[in-house]
This record gives C-alpha cells, structure tokens and sequence, in this order.
C-alpha cells in the first residue's frame, strides 16, 4: 500500500531548485520589463505576466537542419509589434527546452512560479509558453493545481522562429489580449493557439503540423480571438482542483501508461508492477474495455493495493461501465478500477499523480476524485 507520507519530501531536482525558482520569480517581479516592445507602455495599462518555457515558439532551424532553442522571453515579447499598447509585461525565463522533454516535476515547479506570480496585486493574469507536444498536459496540470482564479493562458507556435511565417507573434498578441478581456471568466487555464480558444480539460492537439492544430472535440472551443476582440461560444465544463500538500517540496509518484491492443498479455502490467509503479493508467478501447489478459494483469495490480484507472482511445465520449466479460468496463469498475471520465489516458494519469501526492494511499478520496469527472 501506498503511505501518504511518502510522497512528501524533497522535489526530485531538490528543495534548493524550486527555492531558487521562487526566488527568481521575486528578482523578475522586482525589474519587470515594462512593455517589451520598442514602443512606450501606458502607465494605466493592466499589468500581465509572461513566462516563458521554451517549444517551437522559441527555437530556430539551424543551417545543418533541425529546430533547436534559440529565443528567449525578451527576444519573444520585441517580436510581437503592438503588444505594448496593450498591456505592461513582467517576462519570465523560466526555462528553454522542447516540451517533448517536459516532466511532471518541470510542471510541478512551473505551477508554483504561476501561482506565486499571480499573488501579486498588480499582474492580473498570465501567459505561458510552451511547446505544443506536450501543451494539453501541462495546461490541465496546471488546472488542477492552481488556485488563483486569475486567467493562464497557455501559448505556443506551430512554426520556429526563424520561419518566413512565424505563428508565435500573433499567438503571444491574442494570449495577452485575453488575459486582459477575460478576468471575470473564470475560464481556468486555457490554450490558445491559431485564436481558437480551448478549456484545459478538453483541449487536444489534433494536427501534427499544421497551425490549426489544437481542438475540443466534441465540447467545442470556448471561443475565439477575432481582431482584438474575444468571442465567446461556451462555458467550460466543471473544472477538477486538487491542493497539493504543504511541504518543502513533493515528489511526483511513477505513474506509468499501458495501453490495451488486440492480443495484448498484460506482461506491461506485470512489469510495471514490479519495477516500482506506484499506479496505473490503462488505455483500453471502445467505451473502456480491456481483453481476458489484460484484465487478469489489472486484478493482479489491485491486489497488490496499487490504483488503477481506465481511460479509452477512443477520443470523445466517456469510459463507461456497459460491458460485463472478462475485461469489460463494468466488470473492472466493479473490481476497484477507477474509471478516466472524458480525460484522455496522458491527462488521467496527471490527475493520478495530482491525486496520490494530496491523498496518498486513500482509495475512497482517490475514487471520489475521479467521480467528479461525470458530475
């Protein structure tokens, strides 16, 4: 079983990593760069944060071939002609790298620099940064966690920098545009790329290089930036939020995904199992429904007092307990496993670690957690 306490001790990159993190958040909030443009920022002007993480917004092709990360925060605010009339930035480095490298340690640190900045009375929201591989994770995380109700508006870029048609001005434009048109929202954190706006729970990205990449399936974008303007079309669905312990720093559990396919054993399972998982996210099929093996490896794992959740493949829709054989999605439901509502397996597994660090190895709080996914 897993004890609550464990979870409780020094971060992974160390306590004096997200100490120095805090710290620069006060040094950059100290000298704020007000109006990163080459044109004068009003002193009325609402004050936002811009943190920057690095992705494709931030990275130059280079002569030999490939993208690598060459931009940093200032270089991206003096890109964007206008911004200053909008809005005065705080600007943020907070790290440079391709999101295909994040972690949920790299998103835990970024989420207590975001909170710590939006404590300040002055910045009224922020924008971040990021790459798009793995954006849609890192926004819902963020979601989860974060207790300001403040807009985040998470960005980024389809195209490098040194692109003839770089995307990631007009992106930056439309993100700190909303942050200032959507204060009384209460929109949680978005993503917002190509003007479409997303709620964090629904967004996918959808397009492997095209512009217009990022969707909510069947929910439906929450809106649109249209020549400065922010056009509404729905509201988000029930946000989730878990409090993460007070502490010097919390390490986030190894929650592998394994996903389900035809004629699959449930050796992944097992070697999850005993290779030190602390949980399991099982990427079934259909309405969330695994075969006769798989199934076998699953009831293993909740013997062994590990938590299980099933989430599907299938993009839309909900896991749902309708079928009743060996691996089917009520039989397991019935069993213990907990089922991933309309969160796809990546996005389930980061309420699973959000999960175990609040509550540890309290079954009924992590069952209710997830419950709150079909209300």
């Amino acid at each position: 079983m897993i004890a609550s306490q464990s979870y409780v001790r020094l971060a992974g990159r160390g306590v004096l990593c997200w100490l120095a993190l805090a710290i620069l958040a006060g040094i950059v909030a100290s000298t704020a760069i007000a109006g990163s443009t080459t044109e004068p920022a009003e002193s009325d002007l609402p004050r936002v944060a811009i943190i920057t993480t690095g992705g494709t917004i931030a990275e130059k092709a280079q002569p030999s071939g490939g993208a690598v990360p060459a931009v940093t925060g200032q270089d991206l605010v003096t890109s964007v002609p206008g911004l200053a009339k909008i809005a005065r930035l705080d600007v943020m480095n907070f790290m440079n790298v391709d999101s295909s490298q994040m972690t949920p340690a790299d998103w835990l640190n970024l989420h207590r620099v975001v909170e710590g900045t939006l404590q300040r009375d002055d910045i009224i929201g922020a924008v971040v940064t990021h790459g798009t591989d793995t954006m849609a994770e890192a926004a819902f995380l963020m979601d989860v966690l974060l207790t300001s109700h403040k807009p985040v508006v998470f960005t980024g870029a389809m195209r490098t920098a040194s692109s003839p048609d770089p995307d990631g001005p007009l992106n930056i434009l439309n993100a700190v545009q909303q942050v200032v048109l959507s204060q009384d929202n209460n929109w949680g954190v978005t993503v917002t790329l190509n003007a479409y706006i997303n709620a964090a729970r629904n967004v996918r990205k959808t397009q492997t290089t095209n512009v217009q990449t990022f969707t909510s399936g069947e929910k439906g974008y929450l809106g649109v930036m249209s020549d400065g303007q922010l056009i509404q079309f729905n509201k988000p669905m029930q946000r989730i939020h878990v409090s993460l312990p007070a502490g010097e720093g919390v390490v986030a559990p190894h929650v592998p995904i394994l996903r389900g396919y035809s004629g699959s054993d449930g050796r992944f399972i097992r070697y999850a199992l005993k290779t030190g998982a602390q949980g399991i996210v099982v990427e079934g099929v259909g309405a969330g429904n695994v075969n006769a093996k798989t199934n076998a490896a699953i009831l293993e794992a909740l013997k062994q007092g590990l938590p299980v959740v099933l989430a599907t493949s299938v993009p839309n829709g909900f896991v749902e307990p309708v079928y009743g054989d060996q691996g089917g999605g009520a039989e397991l439901h019935k069993a213990g496993v907990m089922l991933a509502g309309d969160l796809p397996a990546t996005k389930a597994r980061l309420l699973l670690i959000a999960g175990l660090m609040a509550f540890g190895d309290d079954r009924q709080r992590l069952k209710a957690l997830f419950e709150e996914l079909y209300r």
